[in-house]
């Protein structure tokens, strides 16, 4: 087969051999590991701000953040089931500006068609979190914490949606760029409107609710400008005929996406639900939890960033019928994602105190139950860092393929029959409290990654219209 070099740049050429493949998967997951690490600080600068205005304040932020972060996550896998549509187009290059634009445009009518049932729970928040039995004072300043976050929820959507597309057609680096300076803007706007600098008013957790608009705002308002004037992006005219609907185009995005949004749902889930397990053990299980769980975050962030890329490039192996390459793409994937996470586990292996003395003094005798405990937890961690890496990436070359329904359905059993089940048996009954919890994480995400690793070895199936 000839090679297929599409109109998108090194990151869309068809590879010819393992080290080409390897080549191409790094260019385009290496802006999207950034960003997915900025992304992270910018959620970092948030809770650094938050957590100086006291407990109740604190955990209120907590708490809406979970919400809004839990449905805007959802909401961004069923959008971003336009990537292997696009990549798929872009590998058959069949009408592929046209094609493209009609996938980008129903994309975004989704995602506000779809924001507008999730803003209504965030702004009845207050009463969405009295009726799951949270302290009264907390769940009225998360309420009024969500009543101004809401705004933020449709423009992040649609930032998910033309970052996905900017980095299918070849751009990556949009991604690192317009993180990063969202998060100069967020720690501006945090400074300015929680204690009241430069002439702003003290806003306090109100302040902070605003500030995150003002960064949701200005990286939809920056991707707008970059799809209107990027030279390589311009040229598809994502903008055009916006009126126009494509029901065809819109049911498959719907048909894919529903089910990446319940497993996103599914997955973020368990680990909810393992704190809510931690909360009763204790005060200082969740100190430690949130400290090892913040750890294993970061660490993810790498095969995340490997899955995002990975599905375009299986993508476009998909839609150009190539089978070695299809093959060759998902493999590469795979090793990459769970190499680097061998990595991490040597890490919390090795040094673990290191990593938790980044969050509290080790040292600190008051800390010493903590710190026990969350190294505790990282011994787990690196148990399942092979596992998070390798169910991540598996996913994603999943999705490359189109094949989003098994793999959810995998999710609901691994993570929530054996993961959660486990982490009660083990935890309460079991007498291992917190370790056992983590041990039931672990076992979820490894039966999880098995099968969907298996699935992937036995994707003819899903080739036969190769």
């Amino acid at each position: 087969m000839e090679p297929v070099v599409l109109p998108t740049g090194k990151t869309g050429q068809r590879s010819a051999d393992t080290r080409g493949e390897l080549r191409a998967l790094a260019l385009l997951a290496g802006p999207l590991v950034g960003a997915n690490l900025l992304q992270m600080a910018v959620y970092a600068v948030d809770v650094m701000f938050v957590a100086r205005l006291g407990t109740i304040e604190f955990a209120a932020a907590t708490l809406g953040v979970f919400l809004y972060s839990l449905i805007l996550w959802a909401l961004i896998g069923l959008t971003n089931a336009c990537a292997p549509i696009i990549a798929a187009e872009l590998g058959q290059r069949s009408h592929a500006v046209r094609e493209v634009r009609r996938s980008f445009r129903m994309a975004m009518w989704l995602g506000i068609f779809a924001a507008v049932p999730f803003i209504l729970i965030l702004v009845h928040g207050e009463t969405v979190l009295r009726l799951a039995g949270q302290d009264p004072r907390v769940a009225a300043r998360a309420g009024a914490f969500l009543d101004i976050l809401w705004i933020a929820l449709l423009p992040g959507i649609l930032t998910a949606v033309m970052r996905t597309v900017a980095a299918t057609l070849g751009r990556p680096n949009w991604a690192l760029g317009v993180t990063a300076a969202a998060l100069g803007v967020g720690i501006l706007a945090n400074w300015l409107l929680v204690f009241g600098h430069g002439g702003f008013p003290a806003l306090g957790l109100e302040g902070s609710a605003l500030a995150s608009v003002v960064t949701s705002a200005f990286m939809m308002l920056a991707y707008v400008a970059i799809l209107l004037f990027d030279p390589p992006l311009r040229r598809w005219r994502l903008f055009g005929r916006w009126w126009r609907a494509e029901w065809s185009r819109f049911g498959e995005i719907v048909r894919l996406g529903v089910p990446i949004a319940l497993t996103l749902t599914l997955e973020a889930g368990l680990f909810g639900g393992a704190a809510i397990l931690m909360g009763l053990l204790g005060v200082t299980e969740v100190a430690a939890h949130a400290i090892a769980l913040n750890i294993a975050a970061i660490a993810f962030q790498v095969p995340l960033g490997v899955a995002q890329a990975a599905t375009i490039r299986v993508g476009l192996a998909f839609g150009a019928r190539d089978r070695d390459w299809l093959g060759r793409a998902g493999w590469v994937a795979i090793v990459v994602g769970t190499a680097f996470m061998s990595l991490t586990a040597l890490a919390m292996w090795a040094v673990p105190r290191l990593f938790v003395g980044i969050y509290i003094d080790p040292a600190a005798p008051a800390n010493a139950a903590v710190v026990g405990l969350a190294v505790q937890y990282l011994a787990v961690a690196a148990m399942f860092q092979l596992f998070d890496g390798a169910q991540a990436v598996a996913a994603g070359v999943l999705r490359g393929l189109q094949d989003t329904r098994v793999p959810m359905i995998i999710a609901g059993i691994g993570y929530w029959v054996v993961g959660f089940g486990t982490s009660i048996v083990l935890g309460f009954p079991g007498g291992l409290r917190g370790v056992g919890i983590w041990i039931g994480l672990a076992a979820g995400l490894a039966v999880v990654s098995v099968l969907l690793v298996a699935r992937w070895m036995r994707r003819d199936a899903r080739l036969s219209r190769v």
